[in-house]
């Protein structure tokens, strides 16, 4: 697919970073989740583990107290643990990702991204990666700008790109997870959910206006011709 027909497509594009451009290799997180079990005194299973990192359970704090576990103690010891160094070492863009958003950026469409990835984690990976030219815009959640799927933090990126969030024309949002889509819905835009783990693995489905496996998927989608019959891509009308 050429980039001019993504741009036919949409506007602009945002995209979440964790799981869905980038992850880490599962040494880093396991690691990252001794050591917190270390710092509270409780020792976290390796699908704890990962259901916490991917969000596979859906928003993380409510998983955190259904253990038991106070997010206000979980989230600073998360933060007082990570090497921002050791985890941009350790992290690796998805193939599929880099496909798409170099195309984009050749295509000179607008790209930005929005994640809950803290700045001081996220910028040393974006170096590390070399790839801060791709994004003309690139907002870290906070408390003060809100968490997806609030859509405050995704209108900053919107008007990070140059775009009036009150009237954003015909944007997307790309995410592993509902709260992505949510913020992109909350937002006014198209949600695409890519599955980076399956929804037997994840516990349930995630709705969107597109949900594919894999970036590659999207070519038939964003140009809105019928979905393949195999089921490999779904579109929620």
């Amino acid at each position: 697919m050429d980039a001019d027909e993504y741009d036919d497509a949409y506007d602009f594009w945002l995209f979440d970073l964790d799981g869905t451009l980038v992850d880490a290799e599962w040494s880093y997180t396991r690691e990252v989740f001794d050591r917190v079990g270390d710092r509270l005194g409780r020792a976290f299973t390796d699908r704890e583990a990962e259901v916490i990192w991917h969000g596979l359970g859906g928003a993380r704090d409510p998983q955190l107290r259904a253990w038991g576990i106070d997010p206000e103690e979980f989230w600073p010891a998360f933060h007082a643990v990570e090497d921002p160094a050791a985890r941009a070492e350790a992290t690796y863009l998805h193939d599929d990702a880099a496909a798409l958003v170099s195309e984009l950026v050749a295509g000179g469409v607008p790209v930005g991204v929005v994640t809950h990835c803290q700045a001081f984690l996220a910028d040393p990976v974006v170096e590390h990666l070399d790839v801060g030219d791709w994004f003309d815009s690139f907002v870290s959640c906070t408390a003060d700008t809100g968490w997806k799927p609030d859509p405050t933090p995704v209108r900053h990126a919107i008007e990070g790109l140059g775009i009036d969030p009150a009237n954003p024309g015909r944007g997307v949002l790309a995410g592993d997870g509902a709260s992505d889509v949510g913020a992109a819905w909350n937002a006014g835009l198209d949600g695409i959910h890519v599955e980076r783990h399956s929804p037997t693995h994840r516990g349930h489905c995630v709705l969107a206006d597109h949900r594919v496996s894999t970036f590659d998927e999207l070519s038939q989608e964003t140009l809105g011709l019928d979905v393949a019959a195999d089921g490999g891509v779904a579109s929620d009308d």
